[in-house]
């Protein structure tokens, strides 16, 4: 018996949250899984249903929504943002003189973790295995000279490090970019260099001091996480509340407070205090409103199974905005290598 025409929209767009559990989490929109319904792959089709929205964007972080697309494609466009968008980052560390408590290899760590103001597009890869000095085309070459000394002004009685001591903490800010060959005319207006100069890299007494140079490499951050781009890139589902009674009175305020801030909302109607949806969108899908008896059969809680709100948050490298284009420009490489490997195998 073919399931009404209604619920096949539901089954295929809609994830329903229930009291026990979640239904509808599979794709389910195939040729001739619904006897009497179309779901052909059709272009025209998708290319009038598929959009991009920007909700919100700065210099660190970018919000939008992608709708009209598969989950398996906008996961895969997620991971591309985590781990093969590439990026500059301290690969060699040459350490010729440290006299801190913190380990060689402790410190060398901590560098390579330090987001490098510097555009990997300009960049080319170094080749594996090559154990050659890095050339001006495919390293950034940075210094960390600096030697913690007493301060001859300091007040006898002060015990206070920051009054007593020169140089005592080693921020990111102390790393010098040393150009290599004509980068100094390529990127004068670049500013290369640590994105944040107020992160701690050691502290320092009278005596200690630290002499390091350290070279930069384009990567990816399925070879190392400190090549990452992004300090996270998310997404979730739009989700979709519906009332399916008019809830007024008490309960009106109860069901607004099952619901994170703004989401619902109570007006006034004839003297009646009537609950209404105000945006969804804001809530987290906590399901608490089914712990009340009275108020679970009035409200509908779903998902809306081909929207997703993307959250990208950049660690300063690249502009969020500049990140995106470059992951769709990484996925669009993919698909071509795929029809080029489907092309020569149709050939053989």
């Amino acid at each position: 018996m073919a399931a009404p025409m209604s619920n096949v929209e539901e089954i295929r767009n809609r994830v329903i949250l229930g009291e026990f559990g979640v239904r509808n989490v599979h794709t389910t929109d195939y040729p001739g899984n619904y006897p009497g319904y179309d779901d052909t792959w059709n272009q025209k089709k998708f290319e009038q249903n598929f959009r991009i929205d920007i909700m919100q964007m700065d210099e660190s972080t970018l919000e939008f929504d992608m709708v009209g697309i598969d989950a398996a494609i906008a996961n895969a466009f997620r991971r591309i943002l985590l781990a093969e968008v590439p990026t500059m980052a301290v690969e060699k560390v040459f350490i010729y003189n440290n006299t801190s408590i913190v380990q060689d290899e402790i410190l060398a760590h901590r560098l390579g973790l330090i987001p490098i103001k510097a555009d990997p597009r300009l960049f080319e890869y170094r080749n594996a295995g090559d154990e050659e000095e890095g050339t001006e085309i495919d390293t950034i070459q940075l210094q960390l000279k600096i030697k913690c000394t007493r301060n001859p002004r300091a007040t006898k009685d002060s015990s206070d490090p920051s009054e007593l001591y020169l140089n005592h903490m080693v921020y990111s800010r102390d790393m010098k970019w040393v150009p290599i060959g004509n980068q100094a005319d390529v990127f004068a207006d670049a500013n290369i260099g640590p994105v944040h100069g107020d992160i701690l890299l050691a502290q320092l007494r009278p005596g200690q001091e630290l002499d390091i140079v350290m070279h930069c490499v384009k990567g990816i951050g399925k070879d190392h996480a400190k090549f990452s781009p992004v300090a996270t890139a998310s997404y979730r589902l739009l989700p979709e509340i519906t009332l399916l009674e008019p809830v007024e009175g008490e309960k009106a305020e109860r069901l607004k407070r099952c619901f994170s801030p703004g989401v619902i909302g109570v007006e006034d109607c004839g003297g009646k205090q009537v609950a209404k949806v105000v945006n969804s969108r804001m809530d987290t899908c906590s399901r608490e409103v089914l712990r009340h008896d009275d108020l679970k059969n009035l409200v509908k809680l779903g998902r809306v199974r081909d929207h997703f709100i993307f959250s990208v948050e950049s660690t300063g490298i690249l502009a969020p905005e500049v990140l995106v284009s470059e992951a769709i420009k990484v996925l669009m490489s993919k698909c071509q290598r795929f029809l080029t490997e489907l092309d020569s195998a149709e050939m053989e």
